[in-house]
């Protein structure tokens, strides 16, 4: 069973043809179509959240690091790809640290490239500090706690660290949103990682496909729904969904509007 409807579709195109010649074909296609629509109209038991960017707004961080870089606004985007690409890099070969800690490194290796000069001390500065107070989006205390009276279990679930994401929640008033907060910290393996998801499934004691992840990375999306989870992708400007993966079954601009569509399942 694929994690999107409309993928199965593609996959199974060849059965329109071989149904009409035997009948089984077409049968077990319909039954196996009857079973994702059933799946995506039923409530998931556990609604997992990232946390920077998808439930905390980055404008003052990236000012932050922007002034790191000289003002140089138009770096802000390969400091994010870069601090990705390491934190990666650090899974893969069974190593870590604090994202906010890669973060920092990234830092120094674009302003290092660009012929900037960024003391590690100025860079954990840049980082550290800012990423810890950052302001909820506008819409977010409310739609979480509409999905908290709707009867949902919220779980936060962040590449950043234990100690961090609670100062983070402490500093936007979003403690009391959450049943439990998950940190990548305890297995040592960075989100998309499918080991990550599958780790915090087993955490609130529930199967992959009684997940499903809010997030405003695409990466992110990608990498539960390849862990056979559910997603709802938060477009926030400029994030975009991975082309070559699954696509999730909500789509939605904003937290209050993904809301609405969780209620309204069953």
């Amino acid at each position: 069973m694929t994690n999107n409807r409309r993928d199965f579709i593609k996959r199974t195109a060849m059965f329109g043809l071989a149904s009409a010649a035997v009948p089984q074909f077409g049968l077990a296609a319909n039954e196996i179509l009857n079973k994702e629509d059933n799946i995506m109209n039923t409530r998931p038991k556990v609604l997992f959240f990232d946390v920077n960017e998808t439930l905390l707004d980055l404008t003052t961080m990236k000012k932050s690091v922007g002034d790191a870089l000289g003002n140089r606004s138009d770096l802000l985007p390969l400091w994010f790809t870069t601090m990705l690409q390491y934190s990666l890099v650090s899974t893969v070969a069974n190593q870590y640290n604090d994202f906010g800690i890669i973060g920092a490194a990234a830092l120094q290796m674009v302003a290092a490239n660009h012929g900037i000069t960024l003391s590690e001390k100025d860079a954990q500065e840049a980082v550290l500090k800012p990423i810890r107070s950052l302001p909820a989006h506008p819409e977010v205390k409310d739609a979480l706690q509409k999905l908290k009276d709707a009867g949902y279990k919220l779980v936060s679930f962040t590449n950043s660290s234990n100690k961090g994401v609670e100062t983070q929640f402490k500093n936007a008033g979003l403690l009391d949103y959450f049943e439990e907060r998950l940190s990548v910290e305890d297995i040592g393996k960075f989100k998309p990682h499918a080991d990550a998801y599958a780790w915090a499934a087993r955490k609130m004691g529930v199967e992959p496909k009684e997940c499903l992840l809010v997030a405003a990375h695409g990466w992110d999306i990608s990498g539960a729904l390849w862990a056979n989870w559910r997603g709802a992708f938060v477009s926030r400007p400029g994030a975009q969904l991975y082309p070559l993966s699954p696509k999730p079954e909500i789509n939605e601009s904003n937290l209050s509007l993904i809301a609405e569509r969780l209620i309204a399942l069953k």
